[in-house]
C-alpha cells in the first residue's frame, strides 16, 4: 500500500508513520515530492487496515496498491521522477539524447564519435565494452579497455557515459567508468543482476525485453527500486512480432502507456527498434511526439565498417539532422531537446 502525507507534515509525524509500518512488517520506501511525501509500503499479505494509518497525525490518505509493481507505479510518485546525471536532468522538460556506436572499437573511433555527438547537441555518449551477441564468434567488445576509452572521450567532450552491464560481477569495475548502467533486452529478467544493480546508486537504463509486456518491464524495474535504487530509466527498444522487414517492431504506443502507469522516465531506442538506418529518424520523431523523455541512438563515424550494428547506425550528418528535427517536435509538444 502507499501512504500520502499531508502537505507540510512534520518530519516527526513522517517518522512515526514509518515506524508503525516497519513494526507491522513492511519495507518502507520514501518519495518526497514538491508538495507531499509518499511512503510506498511492501510487506506481509495480511496488510494493515488503511484506516488505522489514516488516523495517524499528518496522514492525508492511505490506499492499498492493486498493481503488482508497487514502487514503479505512478502512485508512488505522481509528479514523475526526475534526477540528474552529471548535471543533466533526466525526466524533466528537456528531451535528453544519447548517441554513439554500438561498440567501442578504438580510441580514434570513440573520440570522433564523442565529438560528433557533442556537436549535435546530445548529452550522453553510449558505447558497449561487453557485447551480448547471438553468435559466440562475433565481436564481444574490448572489455575494461573499452570502458577507459569511453570514459576519456566522454570527459573530453562534456558528456555522460552509458554502457551495458552483462553480469553482476562487472558492477564494481564498471562503476569506476560509467555514469549510467544499461541493462539490455536479453537481461531484462536477469533478476540476480537487477538485485545487485538495486544496491548501486548509479542510474540504470532498463531496456524492454524482445517479447516482454509493459507489466513485465515494470516488474523488472521493481527489482531495482525495491533494492533502493530509484534512479531508473525505462527504454522502449522494439519487440519481436511476425513482421520481418524491420529487426523489431517499434512499439511507440508503449511510451504513453508507461507514462500513465509509471512515474519513471522513459527513453526510446529507434536503432534497435527498427534495425534499419532509414527508419531511425522517423521513429525518433514519433517517440518524442509520443512523450519520450529521451532517445538512445546508435551513431558511428563509419557505419559501413562498424564491427557491430552498422546497418542501424546513423551517419554523423544524419545524427545532426535527427537532433534538429526532434527539437522541432519537442517544441510542438511543449518541451525542449
Amino acid at each position: 500500500m502507499f501512504v500520502i502525507m499531508e502537505e507540510g507534515a512534520a518530519e516527526a509525524q513522517i517518522e512515526a508513520v514509518i515506524g508503525r509500518l516497519i513494526t507491522a512488517g513492511f519495507n518502507v520506501h520514501r518519495s518526497t515530492g514538491a508538495v507531499h511525501t509518499v511512503l510506498g509500503c511492501v510487506g506481509p499479505k495480511e496488510e494493515l487496515d488503511p484506516g488505522v494509518i489514516e488516523l495517524m497525525a499528518g496522514v492525508r490518505e492511505c490506499r492499498r496498491v492493486i498493481t503488482p509493481y508497487k514502487l514503479a507505479g505512478r502512485n508512488f510518485n505522481p509528479g514523475g521522477t526526475t534526477f540528474s546525471v552529471r548535471g543533466v536532468e533526466i525526466g524533466g522538460s528537456h528531451v535528453v539524447s544519447i548517441g554513439g556506436p554500438c561498440s567501442v572499437e578504438s580510441e580514434a573511433q570513440i573520440e570522433l564519435a564523442a565529438s560528433q555527438v557533442a556537436q549535435a547537441g546530445a548529452k550522453g555518449l553510449r558505447g558497449g565494452a561487453f557485447k551480448p551477441r547471438s553468435s559466440p564468434y562475433s565481436f564481444q567488445g574490448l572489455g575494461e579497455d573499452g570502458l577507459r576509452l569511453l570514459r576519456a572521450a566522454a570527459d573530453r567532450h562534456g558528456l555522460f557515459a552509458v554502457s551495458e552491464v552483462m553480469d553482476q560481477t562487472q558492477i564494481p569495475m564498471m562503476e569506476r567508468y560509467v555514469d549510467v548502467f544499461q541493462v539490455g533486452a536479453r537481461n531484462m529478467q536477469n533478476f540476480n543482476l537487477l538485485k545487485e544493480l538495486g544496491k548501486s546508486r548509479l542510474p540504470v537504463l532498463l531496456k524492454r525485453g524482445i517479447a516482454a509486456t509493459v507489466e513485465e518491464l515494470l516488474l523488472s524495474a521493481e527489482y531495482l527500486l525495491s533494492g533502493g535504487n530509484y534512479n531508473v530509466i525505462l527504454c522502449e527498444r522494439g519487440i519481436r512480432t511476425f513482421e520481418t522487414y524491420t529487426r523489431n517492431t517499434m512499439d511507440i504506443s508503449a511510451i504513453p502507456v508507461i507514462k500513465k502507469l509509471s512515474h519513471l522516465p522513459i527513453m526510446a531506442d529507434p536503432s534497435h527498434g527498427t534495425g534499419r538506418r532509414d527508419n531511425v529518424i522517423p521513429m525518433a520523431r514519433a517517440a518524442v511526439a509520443a512523450g519520450a523523455d529521451g532517445l538512445l541512438v546508435e551513431m558511428h563515424p563509419d557505419p559501413d565498417n562498424a564491427v557491430s550494428d552498422g546497418a542501424q547506425s546513423l551517419l554523423p550528418g544524419q545524427f545532426t539532422d535527427m537532433m534538429r528535427q526532434v527539437r522541432l517536435i519537442a517544441a510542438a509538444v511543449g518541451r525542449t531537446a
